[in-house]
C-alpha cells in the first residue's frame, strides 16, 4: 500500500507543479473547478450514504460560479496590487473603488440560496427531504468548494502569487508524509481515536515539524520574513490537521473507509485535498489580515 501510494504522488506532484508555476491563473481556476467537482460528486456519495440527497447540480453549478468570482476577484485584485496599480496618493475612480470592494465570492451564497429555496419549494421530492437535501448541499458550497476556491485568489496575487501557492501545498504535502512515517514509527498516543484511530500526536508533531522546516526553506524564495512564513505555516499546518479530522468524520458518519478510489493508495479526491480545504484559506487570510493589513 505505501508503495502504491508514493508512486501515485510521483505522478500526480509534477502535474500540480506544472499547472501552479507553469500556467496562467485562468488555467488554476479551471483545475480547481475540475477538482473541485470531483471532490463534490464524492461528498454527495457521503450524503447519500446517510440518506441525505443533495441538490446535485444547483450546488455543482454553484461551486463553479465560486471558483469563477474568485478569478474575477484576483483579476481585480491583479489591477488593484499590479504594475497598473493608481499611486498610493491617487484614489481609484469612485466606480472602480466600488467594485475593488465587493466581495465576489460572498456574492454567489445569496444566490445559491435562492436557487436552494425554488428547488426546496417547487421539488418533486419528499417533503421529508427537504431539510437534509438543503443541509448537505449547503455544507458542499460552504465546507468543500468555498474554501477550496481560494487557491485561485492566492496564485492571483501578482509576482508571487503561484510561489504562495506552492507553499500551501509544499507545507501541507510535508506534514502528511512526515505525520505518516513519524506515527508508523512511534506513534503511541491517539489523537483523536473516535474520529481516526489510527492518527497519533506524535505523527501529529512530526506533521508540523515537517511543514515548519518547508517554512523556513520557503524564505529562499519568497520574500517574506522568516517568522511570517513559520506563523503561516503553523496555522496552515493545525488549519489543515483540522481539515483531514473532519473529513474522517465525515468517512465514519456515512460508515466508510475511503470518500473514493479515484486515487490509488490515497483513496478518493476529497482525501487528497481535505488538508488544503481549510489550509488554503488560512494563509490567504493571515497575508491579508496581517501582512497586507496589520492590525492597528
Amino acid at each position: 500500500m505505501t508503495g502504491i501510494r508514493v508512486l501515485t504522488a510521483l505522478v500526480l506532484i509534477p502535474i500540480v507543479l506544472a499547472i501552479d508555476l507553469l500556467t496562467p491563473t485562468w488555467a488554476v481556476a479551471l483545475a480547481t473547478a475540475f477538482i473541485t467537482i470531483l471532490a463534490l460528486r464524492e461528498y454527495f456519495a457521503l450524503g447519500d450514504a446517510i440518506g441525505h440527497r443533495a441538490y446535485r447540480l444547483w450546488t455543482l453549478l454553484c461551486a463553479i460560479f465560486m471558483v469563477g468570482a474568485q478569478l474575477l476577484g484576483a483579476k481585480i485584485q491583479e489591477v488593484a496590487l499590479g504594475p497598473f496599480a493608481p499611486p498610493k496618493h491617487t484614489s481609484l475612480p469612485t466606480f472602480l473603488g466600488a467594485v475593488m470592494d465587493i466581495d465576489f465570492p460572498l456574492v454567489v451564497f445569496p444566490v445559491f440560496l435562492l436557487g436552494l429555496t425554488a428547488r426546496t419549494l417547487f421539488t418533486r421530492r419528499p417533503l421529508v427531504e427537504s431539510l437534509p437535501s438543503a443541509g448537505i448541499s449547503s455544507s458542499a458550497l460552504l465546507l468543500v468548494a468555498f474554501p477550496f476556491s481560494f487557491a485561485v485568489r492566492l496564485h492571483g496575487l501578482p509576482q508571487i502569487g503561484p510561489r504562495l501557492l506552492l507553499f500551501a501545498l509544499a507545507i501541507t504535502w510535508a506534514a502528511d508524509t512526515t505525520a505518516y512515517f513519524v506515527g508508523r514509527a512511534i506513534g503511541k498516543h491517539p489523537l483523536a481515536p473516535h474520529i481516526s484511530p489510527q492518527k497519533t500526536w506524535e505523527g501529529s508533531i512530526g506533521g508540523l515539524l515537517g511543514s515548519l522546516f518547508i517554512a523556513y526553506l520557503a524564505h529562499y524564495f519568497l520574500p517574506i520574513p522568516i517568522p511570517h512564513l513559520l506563523v503561516m505555516a503553523t496555522l496552515g499546518n493545525i488549519a489543515g490537521q483540522m481539515g483531514d479530522l473532519l473529513e474522517s468524520a465525515y468517512k465514519r458518519s456515512a460508515g466508510v473507509k475511503d470518500s473514493g478510489s479515484v486515487l490509488p493508495g490515497h483513496g478518493g479526491v476529497l482525501d487528497r485535498i481535505d488538508a488544503l480545504i481549510l489550509c488554503i484559506p488560512v494563509i490567504w487570510y493571515y497575508l491579508v489580515l496581517v501582512l497586507v493589513n496589520p492590525p492597528v
